[in-house]
């Protein structure tokens, strides 16, 4: 690099070269454009696209020792926004960002500046705690909060009413207290919940979580499996919101002590969409969870739910029988019920009577007749399945094998000339039949009925709009049981404003087949052990959840890290030892 470069080269630049995040061809470049436009270092690198906000976000905090934030919707309180006029916010390069107690957290392009943070002090009356936001970012949420046309409760909702459409509306309460229905009545508390709602779809989350906090009501959301804070309310506002969502849910507004469950059919995004409401009381007032369930989500065919090209023929001619009883199994949140609905999806024709019973029936599907389950009335699974074994039945689904009881009147169906679909919860598919066994069905008995078990995981794939490559620690290799090229490229997410800073977007299924062939039922029926199964189902094409999982990565369509995540509770020692030497991923599961 030439002396005269050098010399205009500040410590930031020397940070990211003494990091590795640029090179000094990278730093050449941009301080030959900021030489002409005279642009901040930072702000070349992410315009130049060496270097992501994230990543100098990151950079600028180590070297001013400050906590860095990219702002977003959810990090923001409008009212608190208003602590400061435009023009002040303009001139300090601030934003205010929330309030806990007397101390106000501010994002500010220079947080190392003392005399902007004794103004701030000045104008607030606040403690301040100074956060690092890029400058270009401040003026953006400026923009957004503070602009001239802005109103607090208008941004605050952002939406009309008529964006969530609640089908079969209840009107409020009588009983409601009367501060709590004004609240209600005013268009800030609907827009809310409505916001809440419509963002939830828009990211294709699974749940909304509204609880209370000494400090707010936070509303966060389970996306891609993990729980992520969104956006936030004032803790004054907590008992109209969660009175909202239970009007909407028809429930008890009145009853604050006990759990209650909900169910509001709402049109949004121009598309129907069901919501299971449940609340729960908490020590610091009632906590809300809604369910989404949107239809459109249903991935109806086999090669989008994920199911690999090697493990088609089995998938289908397990569950193509005429009868016999499947088993997908996993933990809570692996997309079991997913499965069984494409699956019911695929088996659905005018030929055909499909029945199901589930607690609760999350998706209403077409041609299918489907069950609640009400234990309160004595509705349970078991006395269900002996009902509908009288109304001719082809195809029947139990939404879970909860105990010995249902067990054995499945077994029954499928011995009897029904197929029978079912979850079941086991950390892979040879458990399945010793966790049965374990519930005291016979081994005969699952010798004769069983088509298959599918053991399935969800594991995040990588975002694409900030993908990037990199070199996982050996530590993860060694876990993984890697056995291809250690120096290869790996792929991950750096993190962006599309996937949250999260570094991953979207879901893939990660599937282990086991079809019951006739040398597999005769382990079963010796009554052999786990291990004994696992060997003689490798034979006819089995593969552990750990091994289809690494074909992801692989793809470098998700981390090595994700992987082993939702994967852990695999044993792989005994896979290890039958693998050959050398091979990759893709050729210890004999693919072409």
């Amino acid at each position: 690099m030439a002396r005269t470069t050098l010399m205009r080269m500040n410590k930031l630049g020397q940070l990211l070269l003494d990091e590795g995040l640029v090179t000094e061809a990278d730093l050449r470049r941009a301080l030959e454009a900021q030489g002409k436009d005279n642009k901040r270092l930072g702000e070349q690198l992410i315009e130049l696209g060496i270097l992501s906000p994230k990543a100098m976000l990151s950079a600028l905090g180590k070297q001013l020792n400050v906590k860095a934030c990219q702002l977003r919707h959810g990090l923001i309180d409008p009212a608190v926004a208003r602590l400061l006029d435009r023009e002040q916010a303009t001139r300090l390069k601030a934003l205010p960002l929330f309030k806990v107690g007397g101390t106000l957290t501010v994002a500010l392009a220079e947080p190392q500046s003392l005399p902007t943070i004794d103004q701030l002090s000045g104008l607030t009356g606040c403690q301040i705690n100074p956060v690092l936001a890029l400058e270009s970012n401040i003026v953006e949420f400026q923009e957004k909060y503070l602009g001239e046309q802005v109103d607090i409760d208008s941004f605050l909702v952002n939406l009309t009413e008529s964006e969530v459409k609640v089908v079969e509306r209840e009107t409020l309460d009588d009983e409601l207290p009367q501060e709590i229905s004004k609240m209600v009545d005013g268009s800030p508390i609907i827009n809310l919940v409505n916001l809440a709602i419509v963002t939830a779809i828009r990211d294709k989350a699974s749940d909304i979580h509204i609880e209370p906090t000494k400090a707010a009501t936070r509303i966060r959301y389970r996306i891609d499996g993990n729980l992520r804070e969104l956006m936030s309310a004032p803790p004054s506002m907590h008992s109209a919101i969660i009175s909202r969502v239970k009007v909407i849910g028809k429930m008890d507004i009145a009853e604050r002590r006990l759990p209650q469950e909900g169910r509001v059919h709402v049109v949004a995004e121009s598309r129907e969409i069901d919501l299971r409401v449940s609340s729960m009381p908490t020590l610091l007032g009632e906590k809300i969870v809604l369910r989404i369930l949107d239809k459109s989500n249903l991935n109806v065919a086999l090669d989008k739910l994920g199911v690999g090209a090697h493990q088609m023929d089995p998938f289908r001619r397990i569950f193509s029988k005429p009868h016999g009883i499947v088993l997908v199994t996993g933990p809570t949140g692996s997309g079991k019920t997913t499965t069984l609905y494409s699956v019911l999806d695929l088996l659905s024709s005018p030929e055909k009577n499909i029945v199901t019973i589930e607690d609760p029936v999350e998706y209403q599907l077409d041609g299918i007749n489907q069950i609640q389950v009400n234990e309160a009335i004595g509705m349970t699974f078991a006395r269900a399945l002996r009902s509908i074994l009288r109304q001719d039945p082809d195809v029947i689904m139990v939404g879970e094998i909860r105990d010995a009881e249902t067990a054995r009147v499945a077994i029954q169906a499928a011995l009897t000339g029904h197929l029978v679909l079912s979850t079941l919860h086991t950390n892979n598919a040879p458990g399945a039949f010793v966790r049965l066994a374990d519930m005291g069905v016979e081994r005969y008995l699952l010798a004769s009925a069983f088509n298959g078990v599918i053991a399935q995981r969800l594991a995040r794939t990588i975002c694409p709009y900030c993908r990037t490559s990199y070199y996982p620690p050996e530590s993860a290799l060694q876990d993984a049981g890697w056995l291809g090229d250690a120096d290869r490229v790996f792929y991950k997410g750096e993190g962006c404003k599309q996937c949250h800073d999260s570094g991953f977007r979207g879901r893939a299924g990660i599937y282990e087949v086991l079809e019951v062939t006739e040398e597999v039922r005769l382990c079963l029926h010796r009554a052999e052990d786990e291990e004994q199964i696992k060997t003689v189902g490798r034979k006819h094409g089995w593969r552990t959840l750990r091994e289809e999982g690494l074909r992801l990565v692989e793809d470098g369509r998700s981390t090595l890290e994700e992987v082993l995540r939702v994967t852990h509770a695999e044993t792989e020692d005994r896979t290890r030892a039958e693998r050959a030497p050398g091979a990759t991923a893709l050729e210890q599961c004999h693919v072409t």
